[in-house]
């Protein structure tokens, strides 16, 4: 191969090569964005324009795609990281944050890793909060540190193009010793009110069975109260009853008093119950002393009332 063909060969070598590199570049402008996502363009090293999702077509060799963004909401895990509280307590805190980029621009000129300043200013704030607060309250008010890391990292997310949804706080564990003692005392705590819990079951106990003792006693007081009035209305009832009896056999024999035969029939009603019951007291081993002579009952019935001269 003479040399002619040599420099023939290596200059078509050069040509194919800066053809294939125009075709690579023409095909590298061309950029299809997904939806939710944004590109950053430069043009000879300055931001030119941020690119939305579609189809477009950029200047080949003076615009380039400097940074790529996604828009959907992110995921950051904080790694755990050593603080100390109020009460000196050293614990190990680690979280999870939301945040998403809402200006490229910012994402991609503001800051060199949004990512790596969220993730230490998160754990510079809750360093922070932590050394405010007691053990105690490290773990009871969790959302109070959450919505302070929110509000911090919010106001620096504004320069950064950033929105900080939320902060979770994953785990905070104390030291082994620490935490045995707190397992003591939430166990003497458990105790404790088992114990109370018991005592006020009993004292419920004993107060139910004292009502219960009182209730039945006033029940029967009622009842016993109420069948003495029973009693008492029916002896009223009964007496009243004779009474009324009584009086209108009084009337009756009245009445009959003051009949034509009405003394006659009286002399001989008493007459036979006079000897009716004298006849009831003969008896073998028994004395009796009669009061008037039983030959002269008529003496007797006028004495009482009962002559025949007296009604007429």
């Amino acid at each position: 191969m003479s040399f002619d063909n040599i420099i023939d060969f290596v200059t078509f070598g050069i040509w194919a090569i800066i053809f294939f590199f125009v075709i690579f570049k023409f095909f590298r402008s061309i950029r299809i964005v997904p939806t939710k996502a944004a590109f950053i363009v430069e043009r000879l090293g300055k931001y030119h324009k941020t690119l939305g999702a579609g189809f477009h077509a950029l200047l080949p060799f003076f615009d380039r795609v400097a940074f790529i963004h996604n828009l959907k909401e992110e995921t950051i895990d904080i790694p755990p990281q050593e603080c100390f509280t109020k009460d000196n307590v050293k614990v190990e805190v680690d979280g999870v944050m939301y945040l998403a980029v809402i200006d490229p621009e910012k994402a991609s000129y503001g800051i060199t890793s949004y990512k790596l300043a969220a993730i230490q200013l998160a754990q510079t704030t809750v360093r922070s909060v932590l050394g405010t607060l007691d053990l105690d309250r490290c773990f009871e008010e969790r959302d109070i540190i959450s919505s302070k890391v929110v509000q911090t990292l919010s106001e620096a997310g504004v320069t950064w193009g950033l929105k900080i949804f939320r902060y979770e706080i994953q785990n905070i564990v104390p030291p082994t010793s620490v935490k045995e003692a707190m397992e003591k005392q939430v166990s003497a705590e458990r105790e404790k009110r088992a114990v109370i819990a018991k005592s006020e079951g009993v004292k419920q106990s004993r107060i139910n069975r004292s009502e219960g003792i009182m209730t039945e006693m006033i029940n029967k007081s009622e009842g016993e109260k109420t069948r003495q009035i029973n009693e008492a209305q029916g002896k009223a009832k009964a007496v009243k009853a004779i009474a009324e009896a009584t009086a209108a056999s009084i009337e009756q024999i009245g009445e009959q008093i003051a009949s034509e035969n009405g003394i006659e029939s009286i002399r001989m009603l008493v007459s036979q119950k006079y000897l009716s019951q004298i006849g009831s007291l003969a008896k073998a081993d028994t004395n009796i002393i009669l009061p008037a002579d039983l030959t002269k009952i008529d003496e007797l019935l006028d004495s009482l009332g009962l002559s025949k001269q007296g009604h007429s």
